[in-house]
């Protein structure tokens, strides 16, 4: 079975197990949130930032650290154009390998990466996205105990492998509903194909009468437990 077939069963198995994780948002409203993560990158960002401006859309982009330390400008234009940052770690490192001081430090130092970039305080971007979408309960733990956000997602075409464009984008229209978080990259994998992908899918998506929103607009009913 291909890991695009799997990954809306796994949603379903963990979405009740793990209910301090922001999952999706509202299923009885037509917003969605269109999310991408692994950048900024040089390239594709600004290709993928051009379509967002065109349709006047908002997303939510999931950083890497080194990726804005490396292309700081380029982050600065997303933040300019009022896009939600989140975490994504520093360099892409499965959390679950990591010890807690090492956990806590490559969230801050994306946080310091981005503040440097973007002048964006680090109590302003505390939403976090763990790499491979692995997390344990122990790391959930921790993230909450630091004040942080665990935000995962429901719509994932595994658009990184790059089986198409076309296939990606039937993959969304076939699973995307009411309050849906949908996973699309601009890093290095995947993000050659983002802008193209984003081009098709959002005005197909516009027609079918969502409301694209960013993450922090999903958060606002969410009551978050500390246990």
């Amino acid at each position: 079975m291909q890991l695009a077939s799997v990954l809306p069963i796994l949603y379903r198995l963990l979405q009740p197990r793990f209910s301090n994780c922001l999952w999706s948002g509202d299923d009885n409203s037509r917003a969605i949130a269109l999310t991408f993560d692994d950048g900024p990158h040089p390239r594709y960002t600004p290709e993928l930032l051009a379509v967002l401006d065109r349709y006047q859309i908002r997303a939510s982009f999931f950083w890497l650290g080194a990726c804005v330390n490396r292309s700081p400008e380029i982050a600065k234009a997303i933040c300019d154009r009022g896009h939600w940052i989140g975490l994504h770690g520093y360099d892409h490192q499965s959390f679950p390998l990591l010890s807690p001081i090492q956990l806590r430090d490559t969230l801050e130092k994306t946080q310091a990466a981005i503040y440097t970039a973007c002048n964006l305080p680090p109590e302003q971007v505390r939403d976090v996205r763990p790499p491979n979408g692995l997390f344990t309960p122990k790391i959930l733990k921790y993230l909450l105990q630091w004040n942080y956000r665990p935000v995962m997602w429901s719509v994932v075409p595994v658009d990184w492998t790059r089986p198409g464009i076309s296939t990606v984008t039937q993959r969304v229209s076939q699973q995307v509903k009411n309050g849906s978080i949908i996973v699309l990259h601009d890093g290095a994998y995947g993000g050659q194909d983002v802008a193209a992908t984003s081009e098709i899918l959002i005005p197909q998506l516009l027609q079918k009468g969502y409301q694209f929103v960013t993450i922090d607009t999903f958060w606002q009913p969410v009551k978050i437990k500390n246990s």
